[in-house]
């Protein structure tokens, strides 16, 4: 979209965390402003003066987001206000430096664990796990096949997920 631009390549405008997502990976999407700028988001964010990040709209959260956390997709979109909620709190430089330790996370995982089958598993997981808990995964990986660690991605994205809804 013609004038649509931005400056974050980690974090998007609707609260996606692009660096972390398969389709980025793989070359299909740049993020909004990098290449995918078809989005009707960035159109909106156009119309509403360019704000770099949908929470820093006056309208912000509009109908756009009264059930975004409801779905979810090969791109995780079960944390946009969250995160977007803690990069305001925490600030643009920390919350980049986060998503920066993710991809380090990430990228061990998929150059030594990945068995071909595994990228949208481990993209997911360490979007939605907190630093903490991939840390500690990471330390307990070491020696560990792949389909190890698959699982034991599922089982701790299982309890946080059941922690979350109680």
């Amino acid at each position: 979209m013609k004038g649509f631009q931005r400056d974050n390549p980690y974090f998007s405008l609707c609260g996606l965390n692009c660096k972390l997502c398969p389709m980025n990976l793989s070359g299909h999407c740049g993020g909004c402003g990098f290449g995918n700028q078809s989005c009707a988001i960035a159109r909106c964010s156009l119309a509403h003066g360019g704000v770099e990040y949908c929470c820093d709209c006056p309208e912000y959260p509009c109908a756009r987001y009264d059930h975004i956390d409801e779905y979810d997709s090969f791109i995780t979109h079960r944390h946009q206000k969250t995160d977007m909620a803690k990069m305001r709190q925490i600030g643009e430089a920390a919350y980049n430096a986060e998503q920066r330790e993710k991809m380090a996370f990430l990228d061990k995982l998929l150059s030594k664990y990945n068995d071909g089958r595994k990228k949208t598993l481990y993209c997911t997981a360490v979007n939605l796990m907190e630093l903490e808990d991939l840390r500690r995964i990471i330390e307990q990986i070491d020696g560990k096949t792949p389909g190890e660690i698959a699982d034991a991605l599922r089982e701790q994205a299982g309890d946080l997920r059941l922690r979350r809804k109680a």
